[in-house]
């Protein structure tokens, strides 16, 4: 291969220059914030494209409309300090151990120990406290809430649908 293939194929597998980003003056944060409600959807997305130098994902509406809303800003105000990004990632690295795969997990929606869950049913106030292996009702510990339902109610009831933590029929 001779020097000058060589460079050719250097410039042929070398990336493609990385899109250049535009800054946003202040001024133009609010009009543009307000534009972003009434966009169509393909505008929504060349504004993707020019904010953040990729393409968009396929995700609804409301969820590009508000990471474009933050990126406007982030591009006229600055983002997140350094020592800011330093300190979450050390936090979730407290609370995942580090692991990449439990960060990528969504948390479980219970509820932090100490929160009151109240239902009325057949006209008597019932409440329970979350703690942080169990639940406790009327004094007694239980380890799930669908077995406090059972206590109330007499019949089996998933105990997520009866606190109203989730709708019943398994949505959220």
């Amino acid at each position: 291969m001779t020097r000058r293939s060589t460079t050719k194929a250097k410039q042929q597998d070398a990336a493609p220059p990385a899109p250049t980003i535009p800054t946003i003056p202040p001024a133009q944060v609010l009009p543009r914030l307000a534009a972003l409600q009434a966009a169509p959807i393909a505008q929504l997305k060349q504004q993707w494209r020019e904010l953040f130098g990729k393409e968009p994902p396929p995700f609804s509406r409301s969820y590009i409309t508000s990471r474009l809303a933050y990126r406007t800003q982030e591009l006229a105000y600055g983002g997140l300090k350094p020592e800011t990004r330093a300190r979450l990632e050390a936090l979730g690295e407290q609370l995942d151990g580090g692991n990449i795969v439990l960060r990528r997990i969504r948390a479980d929606s219970r509820p932090l120990p100490g929160t009151r869950l109240l239902r009325e049913h057949d006209g008597v106030q019932h409440v329970v406290t979350v703690r942080a292996d169990d639940f406790e009702y009327e004094g007694r510990p239980y380890r799930s809430l669908s077995a406090i339902a059972r206590h109330i109610t007499g019949t089996r009831w998933n105990g997520w649908a009866f606190f109203g933590l989730r709708q019943p029929g398994g949505g959220a």
